[in-house]
């Protein structure tokens, strides 16, 4: 066997530099202790050892070379049988099939047994003083390192880890390794166990675990786990990008290949499927766009859905680059067992910086960017957007604190006057709420309605709006005893009208506050009234039966289904301010505008309708809608939305800004 030197190992204390193991004796100078008793299983405790670099005797060493415990501290009487058991601890040592070797506290070998050193590949006494690092692979590994210096320092009681370990013979086993201190003696016991039948299955069975048996692919949880492992080299290693890539795609319309063509086709898409991404995986590694050809990773997350992680990645042009060869590759046909299938992915691709990304936070962003890439019309790649994702937390912080705001009374409503074109009075106010955010701020209703409407908190909400609404307008007819009263007008959606029974809401409010019916006025949307037919159109009529007017409001936008008017209780249409802005300019007017606005108008009048216009924002756009008959403006000519305690002070306002 080579020579090995002793030291080499942080805190080792080895013998003198160029000392060969031929020239390491041992020393037989009896003591006058005695050896361990017979019932002793840990054998008998060795005494001197081999001189170690700084000229001192190492306790513990065996009597004889490569056989542990001999009775170098003192012959016990053969009498009492010690001996005998001496002898036998001795020989069951040798016989051992188990590879066992004793080592001082400084990791040198004291002695080691014939399968030992059939492991290693040399005599049992030429690896006395031998380095028990060296050869069972315990340095290699700074954490195993630790812990078996911790062991041989007596602060821990065992060490037991795996190791890959070469066999004389050029093959590799794995072995498990154990290190623990022996009972009553200054020194200890290394044992190691062939683990490679055990090993082997252990590892066939975690490919099992971890791979789809579909497509052969690594699954959910191998992903993961290399998600989370390239992230953290990815951000502590010196030589890499330091950043990494994900494209997350699923099939669309795979779900429709499985009901009308069975699993087993859908089974065999799948795998047809993997491996072109595979193939799209490979090419980007050859070109030398992944490390080695190591860093990419193609998995199926479930059902139609698989991810493509891309390690040390370029940038983000690498991976549009990436996303569109896959489109590319799976929008090429697939001929399966007969069947020839067309199919298509949308992909979501994020690329960041793996400082301060997690695996959960990125896998997020790609879903959510996966989303996108479907809303945007499938088939396609897209690219994770900062600013669209901050949109879409804020909508989704909104939506979610939506209900409670309403009991929290966070939302209060601001009036804009509806002024009358011809003789320039306020005759009424519409009810615009706004929601005062606690962390954003006030918004308007473009912001939070359309959540409302999602979630169904619309027709609370709503049902608040409309009796705020209604106390207010009471409120300023029972302070103007004299004057015209201000009708209120207040929008409503239409989930409110298939939620909530809203003729019974509309009716108990104006019975509780006193309000009459011809001083309130609902609007609803061009597209919720038109086609409207069973629950909404009777709530419509019965409302109008009521007494309440009926306002179409963004006329000209929705359906435009003039029929229906004919059909529908509707006092009021509501021009849209798309027609009134192209009045702004007087030197450069709109002709086709102002000739739908005419033909709109005349055609309310005719139908018995008054027509309001909105967005009116110049006293010359107001003269010329009354020039073609609109019956009210409403806009920022008039005034801005204000709180209610200002609507009584803006009505003279507005008459004179009209006039």
């Amino acid at each position: 066997m080579r020579e090995r030197a002793v030291s080499g190992y942080p805190g080792g204390t080895g013998r003198a530099p160029g000392t060969t193991l031929s020239a390491v004796t041992e020393r037989k100078e009896p003591t006058n202790e005695t050896t361990g008793g017979a019932d002793d299983a840990s054998g008998p405790a060795p005494t001197d050892g081999p001189t170690a670099a700084d000229g001192r005797t190492r306790p513990g060493t065996p009597g004889t070379p490569g056989e542990p415990g001999t009775a170098a501290r003192g012959e016990p009487d053969a009498d009492d049988g010690s001996a005998a058991s001496l002898r036998d601890y001795r020989a069951a040592f040798r016989a051992a099939h188990t590879p066992l070797a004793v080592l001082n506290r400084d990791g040198l070998v004291l002695a080691a047994n014939p399968a030992f050193g059939e492991l290693v590949g040399a005599a049992p006494d030429d690896l006395v003083a031998a380095t028990a690092a060296d050869l069972t692979e315990l340095g290699t590994d700074p954490r195993i390192w630790a812990a078996y210096r911790e062991v041989l320092r007596g602060h821990s009681e065992r060490l037991r880890c795996t190791r890959r370990l070469k066999h004389p013979d050029g093959q590799f086993l794995w072995a498990e390794v154990t290190v623990e201190p022996l009972p009553d003696e200054d020194c200890v016991l290394l044992s190691v166990s062939d683990i490679s039948d055990r090993h082997d299955l252990l590892a066939r069975l975690r490919h099992l675990q971890m791979h789809d048996p579909v497509t052969r692919l690594p699954n959910r949880a191998l992903f993961f786990e290399r998600l989370a492992g390239a992230l953290e080299t990815a951000a502590f290693e010196q030589h890499g990008t330091g950043r990494v890539g994900l494209c997350y795609l699923d099939l669309d319309g795979f779900k429709a290949v499985n009901d009308t063509l069975g699993h087993r086709v859908g089974d065999r898409l799948l795998s047809a499927v993997a491996q072109r991404l595979t193939h799209c995986a490979e090419n980007l590694a050859e070109r030398g766009g992944v490390r080695g050809g190591s860093g990419h990773l193609v998995a199926r997350l479930g059902g139609d859905e698989f991810a493509l992680l891309v390690e040390d990645s370029a940038g983000t042009e690498q991976l549009a680059e990436l996303a569109q060869r896959v489109l590319d590759a799976l929008q090429r046909p697939f001929d399966l067992a007969g069947q020839r299938l067309s199919v298509s992915a949308s992909i979501g691709v994020v690329e960041r910086a793996a400082t301060g990304t997690t695996a959960t936070g990125l896998m997020q962003a790609a879903d959510t960017t996966l989303y996108w890439a479907k809303e945007d019309g499938k088939a396609r790649w897209t690219l994770f957007d900062p600013e669209r994702n901050a949109h879409r937390m804020t909508r989704q912080a909104l939506s979610s604190t939506l209900r409670p705001a309403v009991d929290r009374g966070e939302f209060t409503l601001e009036y804009q006057p509806l002024v009358g074109l011809g003789d320039g009075r306020a005759q009424g106010v519409e009810a615009l709420v706004r929601w005062r955010h606690p962390q954003f701020g006030t918004l308007s209703p473009n912001r939070f309605i359309g959540l409302a409407e999602e979630n169904g908190s619309i027709v609370e909400l709503g049902r608040w709006v409309l009796a705020r609404a209604c106390h207010q307008a009471r409120a300023w007819q029972l302070a103007r005893p004299g004057a015209e009263p201000l009708f209120v007008s207040v929008n409503v959606a239409v989930r409110q009208v298939w939620d909530s029974d809203l003729v019974a809401d509309v009716a108990g409010i104006l019975a509780e506050t006193g309000l009459p019916p011809a001083l309130l006025q609902l609007e609803l949307t061009e597209s919720a009234v038109m086609g409207s037919a069973g629950r909404p159109l009777q709530a419509l009529q019965a409302l109008s039966e009521m007494g309440v007017r009926i306002a179409i409001d963004d006329f000209g936008t929705g359906y435009s289904n003039l029929a229906y008017l004919s059909r529908l209780p509707v006092s009021v249409l509501k021009l849209d301010g798309s027609f009134v802005r192209g009045f702004r300019s007087q030197e450069h007017p709109n002709p086709a505008d102002e000739t739908i606005v005419e033909a709109l108008v005349a055609l309310a009048h005719r139908l018995g309708l008054t027509v309001t216009a909105e967005c009116v924002e110049s006293a010359e756009q107001a003269e010329r809608l009354r020039r073609i008959g609109c019956d009210t403006g409403q806009g920022w000519l008039y005034s801005r939305p204000v709180p209610p305690d200002r609507v009584c002070e803006l009505i003279g306002a507005a008459g004179q800004a009209g006039a």
